[in-house]
């Protein structure tokens, strides 16, 4: 985890004092069921919880030095909290194995952060509808191959992102239900030694479902599936990053990121205002889908527990959510502050000559009773006349002069063909499929 790109509320889940946190709630619910069920005195789990309640804080520093020395963190745990407690802290961990205790954790840590990542995907997503209906009918122009295709607006391309981020929305969230589950099942997950009611109960008070099978660990399809899901996230917020980054190169300048007061773009060239923050977004959707591997190759573990897993999960857990966290915050103030130029986006439409009516020309020919291939033959050799021109000849004026275009459509059909606002005619068919 890189401090740069990293926020609070969410670096926090990963910080060691939190882990230790919920390795005690853990260990103190599942002894107070075991109590109940009459395995362990219940003064175990009173003496667990009125240590607790005197909020004695975690010392990760003790706890870390007894693992220095007996290469083990869950009985480096155990031991430094028996120290607190006292003799009764000996009925913890009863019946239970280390990855009752790890994988629960993990999934409460993967829920807490899923759980912000959905607050922030819903900023994002507001954002976008704020400023797709702002410019619901700004006219620009649609590229293909990077070209000039035909007119679009402004106002489409973000309705577009909009849908994306949605469904990813729903991925998330879907993600999310699938990795919270508890296992409190012991060696090798037969529940040999722990009765299966104090998974239960454990899930329940830490809103987490009962994994069904865990063969001593919950099964990492789970966790394949969570970050494959935060992978495609991270490429959702690259495409829209890269859709600003070519709007705001100078020969296109459609739009850019804001640019605050006092804000520098180069060292050596003062006019400079670069797309940093979506270049940097694109930095980061690399590190994102970079974690998505080692989780799918996670899932295969040696029969019913190895720990090649443990190692990988300690980088990509934090790491992918912090920086999913930062990059989603990072888009939804780009996108919030975005400068949009709607001049230069009709300048751009304008810049070719009217090629970009090209179709409309191509069609009525046709329908007019010109076969397809000579009526893409007209309207491609006065075409290439504007574009070889660089938009310096026009295509409606080429095309009145052509007799055999001209045989075929009137002066006033083919200006009819150059009407821009035709393209826009179903605009509120698309806002109502998007929007509502």
């Amino acid at each position: 985890m890189v401090p740069r790109y990293a926020r609070p509320e969410m670096s926090k889940i990963w910080e060691p004092e939190t882990k230790y946190e919920i390795w005690f709630l853990i260990e103190a619910h599942a002894t107070q069921k075991l109590a109940e069920l009459g395995v362990v005195p219940e003064s175990g789990a009173k003496a667990l919880w009125d240590w607790w309640k005197t909020e004695p804080g975690i010392d990760v520093a003790a706890i870390d030095a007894k693992e220095a020395v007996l290469k083990h963190d869950v009985i480096a745990f155990l031991d430094w909290v028996a120290e607190q407690v006292g003799p009764e802290a000996r009925f913890m961990h009863q019946g239970m194995t280390s990855s009752d205790v790890l994988d629960t954790t993990l999934a409460v840590q993967l829920d807490r952060a899923a759980a912000i990542l959905i607050d922030d995907m819903e900023a994002l997503l507001a954002a976008i509808e704020r400023r797709a209906k702002e410019h619901k009918y700004t006219p620009t122009i649609g590229r293909s191959h990077g070209i000039h295709a035909e007119p679009t607006t402004f106002g489409l391309k973000l309705a577009q992102a909009y849908v994306e981020f949605e469904r990813n929305l729903e991925r998330l969230k879907a993600a999310r239900t699938e990795i919270a589950t508890c296992a409190i099942s012991g060696a090798v997950g037969t529940f040999a030694n722990i009765d299966p009611s104090v998974e239960a109960y454990v899930a329940e008070q830490l809103g987490l479902a009962v994994e069904p099978v865990s063969t001593q660990v919950i099964p990492r399809d789970r966790h394949a599936m969570f970050f494959s899901t935060l992978a495609v996230i991270a490429s959702s917020i690259e495409r829209l990053a890269v859709e600003i980054r070519h709007l705001q190169r100078t020969e296109v300048l459609e739009a850019e990121e804001y640019f605050s007061p006092g804000q520098k773009g180069s060292s050596a060239m003062p006019h400079k205002r670069n797309p940093i923050l979506t270049e940097n977004l694109t930095g980061q959707a690399r590190m994102i889908r970079a974690y998505a591997l080692p989780a799918l190759e996670n899932v295969a573990l040696w029969h019913e527990r190895d720990i090649s897993h443990s190692s990988v999960e300690r980088f990509i857990g934090p790491d992918a959510t912090i920086t999913l966290d930062f990059a989603l915050a990072r888009l939804t103030g780009v996108v919030d502050k975005l400068l949009v130029y709607p001049e230069r986006m009709q300048a751009n439409l304008d810049a070719m000559g009217g090629l970009v009516h090209s179709q409309r020309v191509l069609l009525a020919l046709t329908q007019a009773g010109v076969t397809r291939d000579n009526a893409y033959r007209l309207v491609q050799r006065n075409a290439m006349k504007v574009w070889e021109s660089s938009g310096k000849l026009s295509l409606l004026d080429l095309l009145k002069a052509d007799e055999e275009v001209t045989a075929a459509l009137s002066e006033a059909e083919l200006e009819e063909k150059f009407d821009l606002a035709y393209h826009f005619k179903h605009v509120d068919t698309i806002f109502d499929r998007v929007f509502g």
